[in-house]
């Protein structure tokens, strides 16, 4: 795939070499020449020195050939200009921006841009830690789903994944069994220490955490 990413900051400069190193055509722009310097020796794509939202420099960089294009700046109002510049005057197939202030996520999602809005979930998951020392439903990026962590008790020993999901209210999505992480088969049974790793609608939230135990 060609991506465009504009903002070499810790966000940016690590999606660009991930991406880079899967073999796929990364330019990444940035106004600040030291913040391209986090790509280090190993990013072998186009590294650029500019405004994500200046016309012409996309142009030159060939934004009507890139099937994505990632604002991940510092800064929302850049965010929301680049993006929109790549999705209505270039109709980049994917646009995709990164928003700190969680109150614009809604402007976002009216022009049809995809969000990631990490300051609500950050806060939600460390709530969580604190009062239940457990994930126990932060909001995944549509905001009507969850993700809720259960730990694998007496009472669910022996029961299969498919036993315990709830078609569309909640879903298994992952297990963490002796410090390992992977996606189980509908026939697995749950062991005592498991971690569960689910997918949850936000209202049946309470139902599945009453079903769990875990209030």
């Amino acid at each position: 795939m060609n991506i465009m990413i504009v903002g070499c900051g810790r966000v940016g400069s690590q999606l660009a070499l991930l991406l880079s190193a899967e073999g796929h055509n990364v330019t990444i722009i940035d106004k600040n020449t030291e913040s391209l310097k986090r790509l280090g020796g190993t990013f072998n794509g186009v590294a650029v020195v500019g405004n994500g939202f200046d016309e012409k420099l996309l142009k030159e960089l060939k934004i009507d050939h890139q099937h994505a294009f990632v604002a991940v700046t510092s800064g929302d109002n850049t965010n929301l200009m680049a993006s929109q510049i790549a999705k209505k005057l270039f109709s980049v197939p994917r646009v995709i921006a990164r928003v700190y202030d969680p109150r614009r996520a809604s402007i976002y999602k009216s022009l049809g841009l995809d969000i990631i809005s990490g300051t609500v979930l950050v806060a939600a998951m460390i709530r969580d830690k604190i009062i239940e020392n457990r994930f126990s439903g932060y909001l995944i990026e549509s905001g009507n789903l969850g993700v809720i962590e259960i730990p694998g008790s007496e009472d669910l020993k022996g029961r299969i994944v498919t036993e315990l999901n709830m078609p569309g209210e909640f879903i298994i999505v992952a297990i963490e069994r002796d410090k390992k992480v992977f996606i189980p088969r509908g026939d697995m049974a749950i062991q005592v220490n498991d971690k569960i790793m689910g997918v949850v609608t936000v209202d049946s939230l309470r139902k599945v955490k009453k079903i769990f135990k875990l209030q």
